[in-house]
Parts: structure tokens; C-alpha cells; sequence
């Protein structure tokens, strides 16, 4: 008996010797990780107390215990309003565009710039496809703009030129077309800076495989398929995760930038509706109730994502 009690009081004081040991050896990692510890608690954590004003009816310069509780009557506006709905649609579209063609491309950008042999060529080519992310979408908007524009624009004298059109077409001016624009510019844009993660997991897979896959007389189109994708198969299917979670949180600046009154009825975002009827007309608390939808939404999706391909993959973020 006394071996017994002696055996579990080492098991228990196991676990918390062995933390302290972790500790111990990677302390200076600890410190240097608190940080960003603290940046993430207080740009992401501690403005979640602004929800509270979503169940308030806000008033600016109250105090916190001065405000008027309203449950959630801006919550029911919100379910009631037709530009809501709108918003909603124009998101979910624009994200669906923007998963298939901006989560495709780069893989295959990546794959295609791996596969080049003239090194010169290949540091200058993804030099080139990194350059369009560093450059802001007020000056992205208007590059877009200036190429499909009907005086002088590179789009229209292009197809003009090959006898495509008989005349310049109004790109800018088309509700139809305007969720294509937005996501060939949002490729256009970050393909090169998105393949480097696709890269540097490529750079990891072993020579040796591809050396094998010769030997046994295995093309590059076969080397691709089964070597280079089965080595990045976690890393597309965790950015794949990630990227069903932002779904609903596509941002405004591409549609805000792009957007006229002519295609307001395509460019609206959710979080350009927030930022119109809640920020614009002075309701805090609508437009908090907004974002609230926006990131319960996009939690729900980020699980279900992770859930769904953890069953199917085994391959999960949690």
C-alpha cells in the first residue's frame, strides 16, 4: 500500500514538475512571446466589451451604467431590413468567388513557379508577383479602374483591337460584372504574396522523393500529383479552414474603392452596410449589432470547417 501511495504521488507531481522544467529551459522564448500576448489581448480580446452597446440604445458621452438597455430590439431591425439582406448575399458571393479562384490560383502559381529551372528567371518572376501587395487598394482601384475604363483603357482597346467588341464596354457601370472585377483584382493582387506560404511548404518536401519518382520514370506532371501536392496537402487544408472562417469578413475597402451608385446594389458588403447605417448615421448600436452577426457567423463556419475535415482528413487547426 505504501508503494502505491508513493507511486501516485510521483505520477501527480509529474506533470507539474515537467511544466516547470518546460519552463525553465524555454523562459527566455516566454518572454519573448508575452508581447504579443499583450497585443492580442487588447486589440482583440478587450474590444469585445463594446458588444454590451449592441443591447444598448448608445448614446455618445454617457456613461456605461447611464445607457438604456434594449435587449435585442437592434438585432430584430437588422433581421427586418432588406439591405441587410442584400449585404449579405453580395458578401457571400464575393467570398465564394474569392475561395475558388483567390485559394486556387496561388497553389497553382506556386506549383508552376517551383516547377521553373532558370533560377534568374524564377527570383524574377516572384519578385514580380509580390510587388501588386505592397501596393494599397486606393492606388489598386485606380489602376483597375483606368484599365477598364472606355477612354484609353487597356481592357476595351485590347478587345477592340482583336474584333472581340464593336464598341467599348462600361465595365465599372455593371452590377453583373462587378463581383468578377473585384475578385480578378483581389487575385491580381495578392496571388504572388499568398504562394509564398505554398512555397516555403514545397521547399520542405524531400529530394529524395523526386529523385526516387524519376528513377522509376515518373513525369513532372506525375511528380507534381502525387509528390508536390500530397506534401502541401495540411498546409491547403488548414488555409483552407481559415479561409471558410472569413467568409463573412471580407472587408469594404476593395468594394468601397471599386464601388459607384451605379453597382450599389452589387458592392455592398456587410461590413460596408455597418459601416453606412451604423458608423455613418450615427447608430453605434446597430452597426455593433452588425459586426456581432459578422463574427458569430464566421465562428460557426471557422468550427463547422474544422469539424467537417477533421472527420473526412484528419487533418484540423484545433
Amino acid at each position: 500500500m505504501k508503494a502505491l501511495t508513493t507511486v501516485k504521488r510521483v505520477k501527480s507531481k509529474k506533470p507539474r514538475s515537467h511544466f516547470w522544467g518546460t519552463f525553465m529551459q524555454q523562459k527566455y522564448l516566454y518572454l519573448m512571446a508575452i508581447p504579443f500576448v499583450l497585443w492580442a489581448f487588447v486589440f482583440n480580446y478587450l474590444p469585445l466589451w463594446g458588444w454590451t452597446m449592441a443591447f444598448q440604445k448608445y448614446k455618445a458621452g454617457k456613461s456605461f451604467f447611464d445607457q438604456t438597455w434594449v435587449g435585442l430590439q437592434y438585432f430584430r431591425e437588422l433581421f427586418q431590413d432588406e439591405q441587410f439582406y442584400q449585404a449579405l448575399r453580395n458578401t457571400l458571393g464575393m467570398s465564394f468567388m474569392g475561395l475558388i479562384a483567390g485559394f486556387t490560383v496561388p497553389i497553382l502559381f506556386a506549383i508552376l513557379l517551383n516547377e521553373l529551372r532558370i533560377q534568374i528567371l524564377k527570383r524574377f518572376v516572384q519578385t514580380i508577383s509580390y510587388l501588386p501587395h505592397f501596393v494599397s487598394w486606393v492606388v489598386a482601384a485606380g489602376i483597375v479602374t483606368k484599365m477598364l475604363s472606355t477612354e484609353n483603357g487597356a481592357v476595351n482597346d485590347l478587345l477592340l483591337a482583336l474584333h472581340l467588341i464593336d464598341e467599348p464596354i462600361q465595365f465599372m457601370a455593371k452590377g453583373h460584372l462587378f463581383w468578377g472585377i473585384v475578385t480578378a483584382s483581389d487575385v491580381w493582387k495578392e496571388t504572388g504574396w499568398n504562394a509564398i506560404i505554398y512555397l516555403a511548404a514545397i521547399a520542405g518536401i524531400g529530394p529524395d522523393l523526386y529523385e526516387a519518382a524519376r528513377v522509376d520514370g515518373a513525369s513532372r506532371l506525375q511528380q507534381v500529383w502525387h509528390i508536390t501536392l500530397p506534401g502541401i496537402r495540411s498546409t491547403i487544408i488548414i488555409l483552407l479552414i481559415m479561409s471558410i472562417g472569413h467568409l463573412t469578413s471580407i472587408g469594404f475597402e476593395k468594394q468601397f474603392l471599386l464601388g459607384n451608385n451605379l453597382v450599389r446594389d452589387y458592392s455592398q458588403t456587410l461590413d460596408l452596410y455597418a459601416l453606412n447605417y451604423g458608423l455613418g448615421l450615427g447608430r453605434f448600436s446597430f452597426g455593433t449589432a452588425i459586426n456581432i452577426f459578422n463574427s458569430v457567423v464566421s465562428v460557426i463556419l471557422l468550427f463547422t470547417a474544422n469539424g467537417i475535415f477533421k472527420k473526412i482528413t484528419k487533418e484540423s487547426i484545433i
